[in-house]
């Protein structure tokens, strides 16, 4: 029994963690969670894009066919696409499909494309997800105590709920922007290799493999 005691607490079988592991674990753990869950949001969302359709074809029908329309079916394919554009934001940011002027970015290595996410997310993209939360809830919150809909007689109602949009979109923006602020620290500190390859910069084969 003494040696079984011995054996299980000999420090050799501990199981030791390099410098740092525990902090890699955490930003994996929220890039993974982060991302998961714009993926989600996104994918679902997406889909209004052909109920969005749907409804515009029902209406232009109405109209020009039979020469009536219903206001709320012009109302509803309005707000489902405000739905979808700021529900799937963030997912967008994930999928890097934002439009980006690029010039110089592309080309860059690695390292320089993390150092550029890394400022770009902390002194703008940050700040600004920040103000659209603290300018937005207010009037969010005025729309949900009176029950607001379309300001369109025979419109839709349940305005809102499309407004609360607004601070979803500022919220699923933020999140996934730290997790990529995340992603370049994890770059810069030689651990992307934690990454699933999914979550990685993706290797364009006009950028150098050289650091900064």
């Amino acid at each position: 029994m003494g040696r079984l005691g011995d054996n299980h607490t000999n420090p050799e079988t501990i199981r030791r963690r390099r410098p740092g592991e525990d902090k890699t674990a955490f930003l994996v753990t929220y890039i993974r969670l982060v991302s998961g869950l714009n993926r989600v949001i996104g994918e679902v969302l997406s889909w209004l894009a052909l109920a969005m359709v749907l409804v515009c074809f029902t209406v232009v029908v109405q109209r020009y066919i039979f020469h009536y329309s219903v206001l709320a079916f012009q109302d509803l394919y309005v707000w489902m696409n405000g739905a979808m554009f700021t529900g799937v934001a963030g997912f967008a940011l994930l999928r890097d499909d934002h439009v980006r002027v690029d010039i110089f970015y592309r080309p860059w290595s690695i390292r320089r494309k993390a150092v550029a996410d890394l400022i770009g997310v902390v002194i703008f993209l940050v700040p600004f997800m920040i103000v659209v939360l603290v300018y937005s809830i207010p009037y969010v919150q005025r729309s949900w105590r009176i029950f607001e809909g379309s300001a369109n007689i025979g419109g839709m109602p349940g305005l809102f709920i499309l407004k609360t949009f607004i601070p979803l979109f500022a919220t699923l923006v933020l999140l996934q922007g730290v997790a990529w602020a995340f992603r370049s620290i994890l770059v810069l500190t030689g651990r992307e290799e934690a990454l699933p390859e999914a979550l990685r910069y993706k290797r364009h084969a006009d950028a150098p493999e050289a650091v900064l």
